[in-house]
């Protein structure tokens, strides 16, 4: 059901979703299942997310395919073992119309701001300058904790007299034919890019700050024969689907509880990268001095070969300051370019709100959360009535498919959502259930790797805390918000 511009007109919904990423599509899709009265908010033209914004060359997803799908609506045409960013899209606006959701998305419309007013029990969603208003019983978050790009903070970026852009704001118009080319960073994208830009440019410099670990991806064409076999016997994608989520779920054992067992992947990734690079100076200024998966652990058969092309350079050397012809590092080098790659990542620990977000007492979300974002199990935050985030703070994982952790936290806010609908109710999680959850959240962090693998890495926040990953099986999680456990909620009428 769509919801009109007027306020005077439009009904109050059951639910307004923000996004229509996976988690906003997985959200739309369950309520149209259910009959609820709902609508998607979409500031974009289309729908996507992270993956209609992420369109630069090589962009790819480092997690199966048939992990990297809902469960209700498995593909059996993926073309790659491992989907490519343009397949992903196609998937997901398959899923829009075969589901019957898109004419509940509105596009365009870019939200300035929410507020729950208490007396009446409902979120008031303004769009633009607030002549457009939206109101619903519920507010869902599918925002997305890799919307919003990172922009190095260095010096003189702004005097750059070339062009300069971020990964995520991939700029076709510009054409890197013979360009003297620098990316800066070394993370999940830029191991991507590299591969696919470096026979396109005349020269190509990459500004490595921290060597990943890199291993090996079983990426292949899925032959016809055996898109056929799935289309005919969905029970084979199943159960490969199956196999490679517990697969997948088995690397848990070691970020989280057997360290010990990563000196064997670690032996594994050494041995792959003194395959592929013989060159025992450039191998040095490869290896990493922290311990694998400390970090995110990075895929890929091709970017070690990249880097043996005559046109590039690895740059270990810190930059100083970006100039109006380059990048000048401090051995006192100026590199000479005519565009600049920003491959530094998205604002993931520290992510808020894209918008201002008003609860009770006019209690502001990015502001409650100066200190670092905080969530009862990811979803809920004190003080915001009948609010639910997905993947909010410590859902995200280091080993699995985020897929999984949506569906289950679209099972959690639907069950909410049938106690909501039923009666003018709110459910608000007190703080102190809230800081009780997240202290042995926190407590159960402090053992795994991503907290003492010896790195700095976007997972943690600038307290120290690791605000973004969930430190255990994906299976406790789901186990954990199979319901909504109203019991630990107060109620307000």
């Amino acid at each position: 059901m769509e919801a009109n511009a007027s306020q005077s007109e439009s009904p109050i919904l059951d639910a307004l979703i923000v996004g229509s990423g996976f988690s906003g599509l997985c959200m739309a899709i369950k309520m149209q299942q259910a009959g609820m009265s709902y609508a998607v908010l979409e500031q974009a033209d289309s729908i996507g997310g992270t993956w209609r914004d992420n369109t630069y060359p090589g962009a790819a997803c480092d997690v199966p395919s048939n992990l990297y799908c809902f469960s209700f609506a498995a593909n059996p045409d993926w073309s790659r073992s491992y989907p490519q960013q343009a397949e992903i899209r196609d998937y997901m606006n398959a899923c829009a119309d075969r589901f019957h959701i898109r004419s509940n998305i509105h596009f365009n419309k870019k939200v300035s701001s929410a507020r729950f007013d208490a007396p009446r029990k409902i979120w008031r969603v303004d769009i633009g300058d607030g002549a457009e208003v939206f109101e619903a019983k519920a507010l869902i978050m599918g925002t997305g904790g890799l919307s919003r790009p990172q922009m190095p903070a260095i010096q003189g970026i702004e005097s750059f007299g070339g062009e300069l852009f971020h990964t995520a704001r991939w700029r076709h118009d510009i054409g890197l034919k013979g360009k003297r080319t620098g990316i800066i960073g070394t993370g999940a994208s830029a191991i991507q890019i590299v591969p696919a830009i470096a026979d396109q440019v005349g020269h190509l410099s990459i500004f490595q700050r921290t060597p990943p670990w890199l291993i090996f991806k079983p990426d292949f064409a899925v032959p016809k024969w055996r898109r056929w076999l799935r289309k005919k016997f969905p029970i084979l994608q199943k159960l490969n689907r199956a196999y490679v989520y517990s697969w997948h779920e088995s690397w848990a054992i070691a970020f989280t509880r057997l360290p010990g067992l990563l000196k064997i992947v670690q032996l594994l990734a050494k041995t792959f990268m003194a395959i592929n690079i013989r060159d025992k100076s450039l191998r040095e200024k490869l290896k990493p001095d922290y311990v694998i998966g400390c970090k995110r652990v990075l895929l890929s058969n091709h970017y070690f070969p990249a880097l043996k092309k005559p046109n590039v350079a690895l740059i270990t050397d810190a930059i100083e300051c970006i100039t109006p012809n380059g990048i000048r590092t401090r051995d006192g080098n100026e590199h000479q370019l005519d565009i600049i790659i920003a491959s530094t990542g998205f604002l993931a620990a520290e992510a808020g709100s894209p918008f201002p977000v008003f609860g009770l007492d006019g209690k502001e979300l990015n502001e409650h959360w100066q200190q670092g974002p905080s969530a009862y199990l990811g979803t809920t935050v004190s003080g915001f009535p009948n609010f639910f985030i997905m993947t909010g703070p410590n859902t995200a994982l280091g080993h699995n498919s985020m897929i999984y952790m949506i569906e289950s936290q679209a099972n959690y806010v639907m069950s909410a959502l049938k106690l909501i609908t039923q009666s003018p109710v709110a459910f608000d999680i007190p703080q102190q259930t809230q800081d009780n959850y997240n202290a042995s959240l926190q407590k159960q962090l402090a053992g795994t790797v991503w907290n003492t693998g010896g790195c700095s890495s976007w997972y943690l926040a600038s307290n120290g805390l690791n605000t973004t990953l969930w430190p255990d099986f994906t299976f406790v999680y789901r186990h954990k918000t199979r319901r909504f456990d109203v019991e630990h909620y107060q109620r307000l009428v």
